[in-house]
């Protein structure tokens, strides 16, 4: 037998590299390990074979899934679940049981197998999970909500996938009666979570009650929880097949979302180690991938991955994301975006080897070819290109942040959401923001006059911020601190007193005095209330955008001859050049850098502010 440790240096060497070089190019990381893997597996070089680790990959894998599904529970804190609780809910209830149902339906129908195969491939294939999803939000910058989804999904999902899986695998080889599915189902996810509740217990008081030596504190809070981690999945294990998974991510919740002593040297840890095992076990996997497996499912095989991918998926994220703050593009976005990890094909690994040393070799060709072949066009596609789907999608916003969450950075928040931008509301009311979290907003509370609070929200990267607390003094601060510490392109402040525009107007920030702005709105609702209230009801399918024109294709074209180029439903209400604006003709002639504001629905406005201002997607 070959010696497999230059092979397991040379797969981990490999996987960092390719972790590096998925940084820099700005691509998850996955699609890099899973061609490495293919390369070095039997079908390219063959380096990397079944035999090549013995009996001892189903334990290397199991105690990697480990610590991947630990890691990737700790971070699903309270308040970010908060961010999308109906569609966290949904996706892990009513959706994982459309992908379940869906998928064996697909496979049953596509492939012609027994109702056995097609379940055992449908539970399989319900789990997305950590070890592609965050690779992938690495990469993409999506809203709060949209990125808690993902991540929610993929933790509780995978702990559905494992569990299940089993459960059927039990009763095709072994042969129990299928009414026992949902009684034992049960029994073992109890079972896994009650354990893993239990050892994250013990973990806190060990790294809160625990005398931990003082000089080495932080490294000893960082093997206790490691080994926690492990313990959970290896007690739950030894009680209950699979259900490993299931102890690994309660204990990861639970402590995630507990506090105890070097919190953040824990969670750089569990990262950094996250890394190296997960190019470790994904290289390992798709270097077993089976292409004969593949190719030998034919038509029906792709069919399957199109059933799953664009009908299956759509209808689950369709029916998980009814909330109003989930726009259409990000629901395009997470349908489109599903890829299956590590979960599916470690336990289809195993299953397939057991089919066969029952004799069961077509079964095990049809599982693990399905499987694979699943996961690698999901990969290479999905998660590959998640990046120019969501800047196709125009998912991908930078941050606006507001200082001030009361009623007025409140309401201000909801129509920015509406509009699909990338909120953050920062208060120093604790109260004020579990109110907001409670309502899905993403809140921090915090001081929005210091810096380092500022950038911990991600002020860097912010597009816009608005200073809307009730003391101008506050706002002048935060105002100031935008403009030449971070310099943020667009601030904006509540001006409470008039005397106190003109301090505003000194640092360039756009002032609104709250007294003229109230007189306005009522003038307003007195003079032209129907344009008023169409103004206000902006959310509700109609839109108002103001862009720079940057194509420079349409410089020195009038609306006449770009008529053909503004969308039905959508009129040029305003165009504003050097400091004057006015309401344009139809000779009136476009020049680059020109300010033009549309209005009209909001998919028309949407075409129309792509088609002049391109720079966008």
């Amino acid at each position: 037998m070959t010696d497999p440790l230059p092979i397991v240096v040379g797969i981990l060497a490999l996987g960092v590299g390719a972790q590096v070089l998925a940084k820099r190019l700005r691509v998850p990381s996955v699609l890099f390990l899973i061609v490495v893997g293919v390369a070095l597996g039997p079908e390219v070089l063959g380096f990397v074979t079944i035999e090549t680790f013995g009996d001892g990959l189903a334990t290397v894998v199991g105690l990697s899934v480990a610590i991947i599904i630990f890691d990737g529970a700790f971070h699903l804190r309270r308040e970010r679940l908060s961010q999308a609780p109906r569609a966290v809910v949904r996706m892990a209830t009513i959706g994982a049981v459309i992908a379940f149902v869906g998928t064996t339906l697909a496979v049953r129908l596509f492939l012609g197998t027994g109702w056995d195969v097609a379940a055992l491939v449908g539970a399989l294939l319900i789990a997305t999970g950590p070890t592609v999803i965050t690779p992938l939000l690495e990469v993409v910058t999506v809203r709060e909500h949209v990125a808690a989804t993902l991540e929610a999904e993929g933790i509780f999902n995978d702990v559905t996938a494992a569990v299940l899986a089993i459960v059927i695998f039990e009763v095709f080889v072994v042969g129990d009666a299928p009414a026992e599915i949902p009684v034992s189902f049960l029994q073992r996810l109890v079972a896994g979570l009650g354990v893993g509740i239990i050892v994250a217990g013990v973990v806190w008081y060990l790294l809160v009650e625990a005398d931990l030596p003082a000089g080495n504190a932080t490294q000893a809070a960082r093997l206790v929880t490691l080994t926690g981690a492990l313990v959970a999945f290896g007690l739950a294990e030894s009680i209950f097949p699979e259900t490993g998974v299931a102890a690994a991510a309660a204990s990861g919740v639970v402590l995630g979302n507990l506090e105890f002593p070097h919190r953040e040297e824990i969670l750089e840890f569990n990262r950094d180690l996250t890394l190296v095992v997960l190019s470790f076990v994904f290289i390992s996997l798709a270097a077993l991938i089976d292409f004969d497996a593949l190719l030998g499912l034919g038509l029906g095989g792709i069919a399957v991955v199109v059933a799953v991918t664009l009908i299956v998926r759509p209808v689950l994220v369709a029916i998980s994301t009814t909330h109003w703050r989930f726009s259409r593009a990000e629901k395009y976005f997470l349908s489109l975006v599903g890829p299956r990890g590590i979960i599916p094909a470690s336990v289809a690994t195993l299953f397939a080897i057991e089919l066969e040393a029952a004799g069961q070799f077509e079964a095990a060709q049809t599982l693990a070819g399905t499987v694979f072949l699943v996961i690698f066009i999901t990969v290479v596609i999905q998660a590959g290109f998640a990046r120019q789907i969501a800047e196709y999608l125009h998912v991908v916003p930078m941050k606006s942040i507001i200082v001030g969450g009361g009623r007025v950075g409140r309401a201000l928040a909801t129509r920015l959401e509406q509009r699909g931008e990338n909120v953050h509301l920062i208060d120093s009311d604790s109260e004020n923001v579990t109110d907001l979290r409670e309502d899905g907003f993403t809140a921090h509370e915090d001081d929005g006059t210091d810096a380092d609070a500022l950038r911990g929200v991600g002020i860097e990267d912010a597009k816009l911020v608005v200073a809307t607390t009730a003391d101008d003094d506050v706002n002048l601060l935060v105002s100031q601190l935008a403009r030449t510490k971070f310099d943020v392109e667009e601030v904006v402040a509540r001006v409470n007193s008039p005397e106190n525009v003109d301090a505003f107007d000194a640092l360039d920030v756009r002032a609104i005095d709250v007294a003229s702005a109230t007189a306005w709105s009522i003038d307003n609702e007195i003079e032209r209330p129907a344009l008023a209230h169409w103004m206000n009801e902006l959310g509700e399918g109609h839109d108002a955008q103001e862009i720079v024109v940057t194509a420079t294709e349409l410089d020195g074209a009038t609306i006449r001859e770009l008529s053909a180029e503004i969308p039905d439903g959508c009129i040029v209400a305003v165009v504003a050049r050097d400091g004057e604006t006015s309401v344009p003709g139809a000779d009136t002639v476009l020049e680059a850098g020109d300010r033009v504001t549309f209005i009209g629905r909001d998919d028309a406005v949407g075409s129309a502010v792509k088609r002049f201002h391109p720079h966008d997607e």
